[in-house]
């Protein structure tokens, strides 16, 4: 049997955390930087225990406002001191809980920063780098983070099962229409593209090789419950288990 592994961006505020946990591989939680506290942590540690998921920190711009959706021109201590303190209130309470941290995900604006500017993405990885702990990175192919982190950080690529790509490897803009697939069938043949034939779909019918071993499903993408369901019925029947 083959086994895909599905995380999801959890501890945001969104209603659904509970019902998405129980079927995906690993989640990326919020800790104080566009969403989250202590308290939501907490829950959400709590909740990816029960369930056997593996536990992530999901930092980003200290930009609640924004949603840690648009990039901050900040100074570099004081973005590296924001990671840090981030990652560490959600390494403590994970501790504190007799959990492992396993890895870590940028979230929105940082993410896609890291992705093509060197100075964001070396804060980000010394970052990890001080914080002495073993962590994996999630982070996307062809990018600038993840050739910094080559050989220093063990990286996983990801790719988003409910965000359309551009041919550089980056997504679609979200101020675009078309940046967000919703519809259940979509997401099942772009993500089953992905996992199954190592091949992305882009615009314009344009096809780029995919080398991702974890696949994200957002938890405030419209009905995300119901295409993760479906999701998991599908793989039902072509014997593919969520790891």
């Amino acid at each position: 049997m083959k086994t895909i592994h599905l995380n999801c961006d959890l501890g945001e505020g969104g209603k659904y955390d509970a019902q998405l946990m129980p079927h995906i591989s690993a989640c990326n939680i919020a800790c104080g930087g566009h969403a989250g506290d202590e308290e939501t942590m907490l829950k959400t540690v709590l909740l990816a225990m029960e369930f056997n998921v593996e536990i992530g920190a999901h930092p980003s711009y200290p930009d609640k406002e924004n949603f840690g959706r648009r990039s901050l021109k900040i100074s570099e201590n004081e973005l590296k001191r924001s990671i840090q303190e981030q990652l560490f209130s959600l390494h403590e309470i994970v501790k504190k809980e007799g959990g492992k941290l396993t890895h870590i995900k940028p979230h929105g604006a940082l993410y896609n920063d890291a992705a093509k500017d060197e100075k964001i993405a070396q804060i980000i990885l010394n970052s990890i780098a001080e914080s002495d702990l073993d962590l994996k990175l999630y982070a996307p192919q062809n990018s600038t983070i993840s050739e910094l982190a080559n050989g220093k950080i063990e990286v996983v690529f990801e790719a988003f099962a409910d965000r359309n790509y551009n041919p550089d490897f980056s997504l679609v803009s979200r101020t675009k229409n078309n940046a967000l697939i919703t519809q259940k069938e979509a997401v099942f043949k772009h993500l089953f593209s992905m996992f199954s034939e190592g091949e992305i779909a882009c615009e314009n019918n344009l096809k780029i090789s995919s080398a991702a071993a974890t696949f994200c499903l957002h938890s405030d993408t419209p009905n995300s419950i119901e295409i993760l369901e479906f999701l998991v019925e599908k793989f039902n029947t072509l014997n593919i288990k969520i790891a």
